[in-house]
């Protein structure tokens, strides 16, 4: 009989900080298991007073789900210029689906800080997270 800690697999992930937060890939699209056509996972921490994000992409589709605190999205279409900056609530959870070409970044509200889980629907490529100023 196999042993449960032989059917597991305890997968190490790297968590990165600085001074505004942190970024943590929960699901990188290469571990066993998965289906042949998946994406990432990963989630954004944002400490008052700072900015996550700022860029856009051509290929990739992202959902934010806000779980902590509250953020403002801004968001801009890269090929009308048009702007939406959207407030949200872990009290009020939504999920944003961010198409292609549309530059998006997150910034605290008060002195909150803040926790997104993403998903991404292809594999990081840094060629397609095109740095973009609000």
């Amino acid at each position: 009989m196999t042993d449960i800690k032989q059917k597991i697999e305890l997968i190490e992930r790297k968590r990165l900080s600085d001074e505004r937060g942190w970024f943590l890939k929960v699901i990188n699209g290469k571990e066993e298991g998965l289906p042949a056509r998946t994406g990432e996972v990963y989630i954004v921490h944002g400490k008052p007073g700072n900015i996550r994000g700022g860029h856009y992409h051509k290929l990739a589709h992202e959902w934010f789900t806000l779980i902590e605190g509250e953020a403002t999205l801004n968001l801009c279409d890269t090929e009308s210029g048009e702007r939406l900056s959207i407030n949200f609530s872990a009290d009020k959870p939504v999920t944003i689906h961010v198409p292609p070409f549309i530059a998006h970044q997150f910034e605290s509200l008060g002195e909150s800080e803040f926790t997104v889980i993403a998903y991404t629907d292809v594999l990081y490529d840094p060629s397609d997270t095109i740095a973009f100023k609000y």
